[in-house]
């Protein structure tokens, strides 16, 4: 059964740069895009970074310039990599995996919390 294994959330001041890593495990099937999700308190989910397997890269417009993402050589791990974090960057972050030829898998997300 594939999973999705995240690390990294935490706590940070404003200002401060936080990294997360997310694993893909447990399935043989390819996989073309990962990327994070975010979902705060009070606002809508929103996407934060998506990259794909040719590494094409996308980024939510409140984290451009700030949030990095790549993923490992292995194809089957995502990093995301954030400098100059804002108390708004609060929130749950989801990982996800997009299997071929359809569907995605979510990790169970990991909690940011930046204060001011």
């Amino acid at each position: 059964q594939a999973q999705l294994a995240e690390s990294g959330g935490g706590l940070a001041q404003a200002g401060g740069s936080l990294r997360l890593s997310c694993t893909l495990s447990g399935t043989r099937r390819s996989i073309t895009n990962m990327g994070w999700w975010r979902q705060a308190i009070g606002k809508e989910r929103e996407l934060v970074a998506d990259i794909s397997s040719g590494d094409i890269i996308e980024y939510g417009d409140s984290v451009k310039g700030r949030f990095t993402i790549s993923r490992g050589n292995d194809k089957n791990t995502v990093y995301l990599q954030m400098n100059g974090l804002k108390p708004e960057d609060t929130g749950v972050y989801y990982c996800y995996a997009d299997p071929q030829p359809r569907g995605r898998y979510w990790g169970q997300g990991t909690r940011i919390t930046v204060s001011s």
